[in-house]
């Protein structure tokens, strides 16, 4: 295992026991990160999120596995199993990650999920009818954005 591979396992190790700040001192200070509904994310605001969804996620499990890493990049698969807090609903998400480093941490990430398919699981009836068209996609796009936001203001 090189030491990118480490870093990776690190990371999701921590993730699964829902240690955030060991989580977040995997990333370098001009971070961004990115998935389907978290777009764009600076250092500040991940560090944040992934607190955030720790904090919220009281049955979260998570399982990784195949992850590989040359030179600057890296790549990783995982699981996580939660209750989707704003409906009640049983989530199983299914994330292909990618990653860059830059000085030993990482400097880019984007995960990437079918949000189609996590949207039926959380939303229920209303994400089968409506979870693949833009409307969906933006309503928990801003609905995440604002709750980081609020998460945020508060910490400060």
């Amino acid at each position: 295992m090189n030491d990118k591979e480490k870093l990776i396992t690190e990371f999701y190790t921590a993730f699964q026991n829902r240690d955030f700040k060991r989580m977040q001192n995997f990333y370098h200070d001009g971070a961004t990160f990115s998935d389907a509904v978290f777009i764009s994310l600076n250092a500040a605001q991940v560090k944040a999120m992934w607190e955030m969804l720790v904090k919220a996620g009281k049955d979260l499990k998570l399982e990784f596995k195949n992850v590989s890493a040359a030179q600057n990049k890296g790549s990783a698969e995982w699981v996580a199993s939660y209750t989707f807090s704003r409906t009640g609903r049983k989530v199983i998400n299914r994330t292909t990650a990618e990653f860059e480093f830059k000085d030993g941490k990482i400097i880019a990430h984007k995960d990437h999920f079918d949000f189609y398919t996590w949207a039926k699981q959380a939303l229920g009836f209303a994400g089968v009818l409506l979870g693949w068209t833009g409307f969906i996609k933006n309503r928990i796009r801003k609905s995440a954005k604002q709750n980081l936001n609020n998460f945020m203001l508060k910490k400060a």
